[in-house]
């Protein structure tokens, strides 16, 4: 079914029972944006809660750091 013009709507909604809209009521919402993530099944078992994973995403992020860590530069040229 093709929906177009408001004219159109079903006859079980009513345009005035909808109340008022009002632009940008999500804007700030949309714009600090959002970062959900879908888990596959083996991993949401092992992180059931969303603490679980973000510990274990900060201690990935830590061993990460620690083991990439940039080499201080010596104050002579090659």
């Amino acid at each position: 079914m093709k929906r177009g013009k408001f004219e159109e709507m079903p006859p079980e909604y009513h345009r005035e029972e909808l109340g008022r809209g009002v632009r940008g009521k999500y804007y700030a919402a949309y714009r600090k944006g959002t970062n959900l993530v879908l888990l596959s099944p083996d991993v949401a078992r092992a992180f059931p809660t969303e603490e679980s994973v973000n510990e274990a995403l900060r201690s990935l992020i830590n061993v990460a750091k620690r083991s990439t860590g940039v080499a201080k530069r010596s104050g002579t040229r090659r």
